[in-house]
């Protein structure tokens, strides 16, 4: 039998999914054949419609249908997903999205939990750990069985400071409570006012101390209150039950700001952090117990599963030592199984998924992954690029959204997309194999060979920042001196130790500007003009043209549709369907009130407005003249965004879009040192030029600029490098190089220089 390259049967390997008139986002009508079990990269500038393509149409209607096959009541309770806007699809097989998402912000989600790692050791210590100690369950602390009594499994404890939550000075009648939910005629406050515990019309100050007990530690109980009835308890107790045993980052922000201020947290001094009761901490295996082994990097808890023994559970070492390896593979071999997921990076979330499907016994699945080399190292983006080749050769169809080059070009196929971004976007260009690519006329095409050259002469710093003994995660004391007025890049593979360096010196210093990979937060309402400000002048504007308030052209204010309450949408639950989103059929989508609408600056009305994009409204307000917003406008056009529309809802925008949008809010603050974390993440090759241009704008400008990078054309820009390493984990945390990427490239002794090295070589 024929056969394709990658063992693939050459009948089969000619299937196709069939795309006819998509129109999703910005698409224009396309219709394409995706090659099945093939593997195809997804090319083109920021928002040029590759993820609309990809995910949006192709992913979201296998998603769809497979949420079809389930009766109705069970589709009652999952999420209604809307068919994409697409006239044809076929020939499709079930997709597993693995995105950049972020993972669950719980401190009881850890990467043990989230690639099941920690089930495993669960079974292998309740069947050959001494002494016994239980079912796996027993070794859970998100399980009562195994949970530290103390802690509750969350590995910490919290201290309540009295003066944090208590007024001193006033009564309870008075308000001495500064608990949220508790203010003056609250439910919560009348229970504490009208108990008869204590006095109402006290001070705090002046209580007993049998009166501070009972206000503060009285255990749960029935009094009467009243002709009613209630449960009182103590207010420590019910602060502690009611907040601190709960996420931090689960909190709204105003309780956020009631803990960081009325509660100091730690170690739990009964478990030492590792949520465990005591019965499960004294199970051994090889005098080593669970929770020594889930602090453990992975590449030394492989090496020590490696070295066991056990007949009876032989399997199931079999598959923690396959699981651990994998995790190693994906260049995660630097974390440890108690790591919370929050704390990963979209790019460590996005590998700690992969782990999962890598074992996985199903085939001919589709895989759609976005931009998977994100935050990689170029030395792990080799290792990357063979785990989505091996998927591929189990007889799976594998999409992948991506900028990288060393990605694109082991491609079978690669669908361009453009030519430009926003409405200038959203067709295919080039379609074909990676070498018929570069001879394409295409951004894409014409950038795929393009290197950063080194700089023939770098800046000289003008002062430099000491960072001394610096020993955050796995950093070995390490003493730096950073220069400043100059562009300086951190690099070092993942894990090497650079974000604990810089984040755990900078940020909150005096004139420090952090531009980090903290997601974009907003509602449904959020977009490009009110996250930037720009919204505010533009009311103004309006306001002053009408002689009317300003808030009559807020869609979250007096202005907005009295029907839609100013979304521009209408949702409602269906039995059995879910909630469907209809375009709203007062406003049209428009957002405002009739009224509103009729009012106008410079022949526009503030829906009109809203639609413009970036470049379109730059040149509609040089007209009228207003300075707040030119200069708003200005800032988000210098960062490549003049096509995106000043109303689009900030969920449609693709990663590097966020990740731009936060770099030009970050230019409007004032401040002498910016900070910025893996700013080329979702940047195409030619978008990395202007950001080049930008980094240089801002030094030349009198500024200090310190990124942390592993993109090599931004590495080459550096005017000065310090690389960490040597790898990335325990065997991370040193400098192993400091001064100019010539110097750099010359010396050739680390992973870092090696890859520089080739890339400027090409």
């Amino acid at each position: 039998m024929n056969t394709a390259p990658h063992g693939v049967p050459e009948s089969d390997a000619h299937g196709v999914i069939q795309v006819r008139g998509a129109r999703e986002n910005n698409l224009k009508n396309i219709s394409v054949d995706v090659q099945k079990r093939r593997l195809t990269v997804f090319t083109g500038v920021s928002g040029s419609g590759k993820s609309s393509l990809v995910f949006g149409t192709i992913a979201a209607e296998s998603q769809r249908l497979i949420n079809d096959t389930y009766s109705a009541f069970v589709q009652s309770f999952m999420p209604n997903v809307a068919r994409p806007d697409v006239d044809e699809l076929n020939n499709l097989s079930p997709a597993i999205v693995v995105g950049q998402e972020r993972m669950g912000a719980n401190s009881r989600s850890t990467v043990g939990t989230a690639t099941d790692a920690n089930p495993m050791l669960r079974t292998l210590f309740s069947r050959a750990g001494q002494p016994y100690a239980g079912p796996a369950s027993a070794f859970s602390f998100n399980g009562p069985e195994g949970a530290c009594p103390t802690c509750e499994g969350i590995g910490r404890q919290s201290h309540l400071n009295l003066h944090g939550y208590l007024d001193f000075e006033k009564s309870i009648s008075q308000g001495a409570i500064i608990v949220p939910q508790f203010q003056v005629d609250s439910w919560y406050w009348q229970a504490y006012n009208n108990c008869g515990l204590y006095p109402n019309d006290k001070p705090i100050k002046d209580f007993t101390e049998q009166e501070m007990h009972d206000l503060l530690h009285l255990p749960s109980q029935k009094i009467k209150m009243g002709k009613q009835t209630i449960t009182y308890e103590g207010l420590a107790v019910k602060v502690q039950r009611m907040y601190l045993l709960k996420d931090y980052d689960s909190m709204n922000s105003s309780v956020q700001k009631f803990v960081d201020s009325a509660v100091t947290f730690g170690v739990c001094e009964d478990c030492g952090g590792s949520k465990l009761n005591q019965a499960a901490r004294d199970c051994r295996i090889d005098g080593v117990n669970i929770a020594e082994c889930c602090s453990m990097q992975v590449t030394d808890l492989a090496a020590f599963i490696g070295g066991l023994s056990i007949p009876e559970v032989e399997p199931l070492l079999a598959g923690l030592r396959q699981l651990l390896d994998s995790m190693e593979e994906v260049g995660l071999g630097y974390l440890s199984l108690d790591r919370e997921s929050a704390s990963l990076s979209g790019g460590e979330a996005q590998r700690v998924k992969l782990v999962r499907h890598l074992g996985s016994a199903l085939t001919d699945i589709t895989y759609v992954f976005d931009e998977p080399t994100v935050g990689l190292h170029p030395h792990d983006i080799a290792r990357m690029n063979l785990l989505l080749r091996r998927l591929r050769d189990k007889g799976n169809t594998v999409l992948v959204v991506e900028h990288k080059p060393e990605t694109i070009l082991i491609a079978d196929r690669v669908i361009d997309m453009g030519p430009r971004a926003g409405s200038n976007g959203g067709e295919i260009c080039f379609e074909g194999t990676p070498a018929e690519l570069r001879g394409a006329d295409t951004t894409t095409g014409r950038h795929l060979d393009h290197r950063a050259q080194l700089k023939p002469a770098v800046r000289t710093a003008t002062r430099f920042e000491s960072i001394t003994e610096a020993s955050a995660n796995n950093l070995k004391n390490v003493s730096v001196e950073v220069p400043l007025g100059v562009l300086t890049v951190i690099t070092g593979v993942a894990g090497s130790g650079k974000s604990s360096l810089i984040h755990g010196h900078f940020p909150g210093r005096e004139g420090v500007v952090v531009v980090d990979q903290s997601p974009i937060r907003g509602s449904i309402r959020s977009n490009p003009a009110t996250y930037t400000g720009l919204l505010e002048p533009i009311r103004k504007a309006f306001a002053k043209a009408n002689g009317v308030k300003p808030a009559l052209f807020s869609a979250n204010s007096e202005g907005a549709c009295p029907k839609c309450k100013g979304i521009g949408q209408v949702f409602t639950d269906l039995p059995l369907v879910g909630q469907v989103a209809s375009l709203c059929d007062l406003c049209e989508g428009q957002r405002f009130t009739e009224a509103v609408l009729s009012l106008r600056l410079d022949g526009l009305n503030i829906s009109e407005v809203m639609q413009l994009d970036v470049a379109g409204a730059r040149e509609h307000f040089a007209k009228v003249g207003i300075k707040a917003v030119s200069t708003i406008l200005d800032r988000l056009n210098e960062v490549g965004l003049g096509y995106i529309r000043l109303g689009q809802p900030l969920n449609t925008l693709s990663g590097g879009e966020r990740q731009r949008l936060k770099l030009a809010i970050s230019m409007a603050q004032s401040g002498s040192t910016y900070v910025l974390d893996e700013p080329t993440t979702g940047l195409h090759l030619a978008d990395v030029d202007q950001l080049l241009g930008l980094l240089d704008h801002l030094v030349d400008a009198g500024n200090s600029v310190i990124v942390i990078e592993h993109h090599q054309a931004v590495m080459a820009h550096a005017d000065w490098i310090i690389d960490l390493g040597p790898e990335g984990g325990n065997n991370g945390g040193e400098i192993v190089f400091e001064g100019t990427p010539h110097d750099l490239v010359a010396s050739a002794d680390s992973l870092t220089a090696q890859h520089l090295c080739d890339y400027v070589k090409g």
